[in-house]
């Protein structure tokens, strides 16, 4: 049961910490204040300090944000986006597919960058009276038959009824929950991202839509903005990038070596990069396939630190979106058992998210082909996105509508 605490008018509080002010620790904060739990939100950062290009959170994470009344907080940061368009490297088209139905009032995927989603969503649960702490570096995360709590890098120990892991790929609570949980795959992808401001090329791209390049030596992605402006990423195939040879490599350094990549292919990739601002340089990228326990005692993740997907499922930050809105709706209904509601959580989770990051990785596969693979893959992937990936056969992932008082219902 919880340990439940007195406000002045005699009320029972719930405390929780959340360790990570990403955007599943912001998202998760609200939601939980949605169902009477208070929270204190723990980002290892300094508030201001983020790093991250641009990404898209589906139909279905866009619905999370409004189930927890977030969404018209951060729509104006967002760039409406509809569907992915696919090309090859000769500039001829492979297919398409769409982002998913729309939200009943018309709102689309939108595409964000990452740390101004985060400090967007970090900003409303400010204004909702919620306790968000940067600079505060955990170390250690404990749990007992009564409460649980985390110690500061600085020694100070915070204690709450339980523990939400909210941080990430390499969590440190997930490392606490189980000492043998296992570590982040590497997909043999580095990512890059960027910006490319009042750019003629932002006419020739199809509006709410990312133009895909499988290119000879690379995967490119570009969003044009309302702006006028242009985002993009590159995933280059290649061993993971070390700290040493990211310290030693300039942002001068890293746009003409992706320039390089993208030389050899159809299409503005190679202009975009050498006129771009470059946002994301050098992340190695990594999936989570399965992590056998999500809970133990009075501790529990969420987000990417029990599911992390490749960048290419599309489906990251939207899933955390919606690990927020159940664990919520867990947490309520299951009136004060953690247990009851952590195992509910992933009984309700498990099988949903496992599949979208298999399938994250299936996708991942095909930005790293072969030599002998690379000269048949396009009309390979024709045949994928006129038959196999399509916005129907999608639509299990896209249309999927958290709730925070009916968690196990989907329209």
């Amino acid at each position: 049961m919880f340990v439940c605490r007195k406000t002045c008018r005699g009320e029972l509080t719930v405390r929780a910490i959340i360790v990570g002010g990403g955007i599943a620790g912001s998202a998760s904060a609200m939601a939980l204040q949605a169902v009477g739990v208070e929270s204190t939100v723990l980002e290892a950062r300094p508030e201001g300090v983020g790093a991250g290009s641009w990404f898209t959170v589906a139909p279905n994470g866009v619905a999370a944000l409004q189930e927890i009344g977030a969404l018209e907080a951060v729509r104006a940061i967002g760039v409406p986006t509809r569907s992915n368009i696919m090309v090859g490297a000769t500039g001829a088209a492979i297919g398409s597919v769409g982002l998913g139905r729309p939200l009943s009032d018309g709102t689309p995927a939108l595409s964000f960058r990452r740390p101004e989603l985060a400090a967007a969503l970090n900003a409303e649960a400010v204004r909702r009276g919620i306790d968000v702490r940067y600079a505060s570096q955990v170390s250690a995360v404990r749990t007992t038959s009564t409460s649980a709590s985390v110690v500061l890098a600085g020694g100070e120990e915070l204690e709450a009824d339980f523990v939400l892991g909210a941080d990430g790929i390499h969590s440190l609570v997930r490392r606490c929950i189980d000492p043998h949980a296992p570590s982040a795959r590497y997909l043999g992808l580095a990512n890059f991202g960027g910006i490319t401001r009042n750019t003629r090329h932002s006419a020739t791209l199809q509006p709410e839509a990312w133009t895909f390049v499988f290119g000879r030596r690379a995967f490119f992605g570009a969003l044009p903005t309302p702006e006028g402006d242009v985002v993009w990423f590159v995933n280059e195939p290649r061993p993971p990038i070390s700290r040493s040879e990211r310290a030693a490599t300039t942002d001068a350094d890293w746009v003409s070596h992706l320039q390089g990549l993208a030389a050899s292919d159809a299409g503005p990739f190679a202009d975009l990069i050498g006129a771009s601002e470059l946002q994301l340089a050098g992340d190695s990228t990594f999936d989570l396939p399965r992590v056998p326990m999500w809970s133990r005692g009075r501790l529990a993740l969420i987000g990417d630190s029990i599911h992390a997907p490749s960048p290419s499922s599309g489906q990251g930050a939207s899933m955390a979106l919606e690990d927020a809105v159940v664990m919520a709706a867990c947490i309520d209904e299951s009136r004060g058992a953690l247990s009851a509601a952590f195992a509910a959580f992933e009984s309700r989770r498990r099988r949903r998210v496992e599949k979208i990051v298999a399938q994250g990785a299936r996708s991942s596969s095909t930005k790293t082909p072969g030599p002998v693979a690379r000269r048949v893959q396009d009309h390979i992937l024709r045949l994928v996105f006129r038959h196999i990936v399509t916005e129907k056969s999608q639509a299990w992932v896209f249309d999927y509508r958290p709730r925070l008082h009916t968690a196990h219902r989907t329209p």
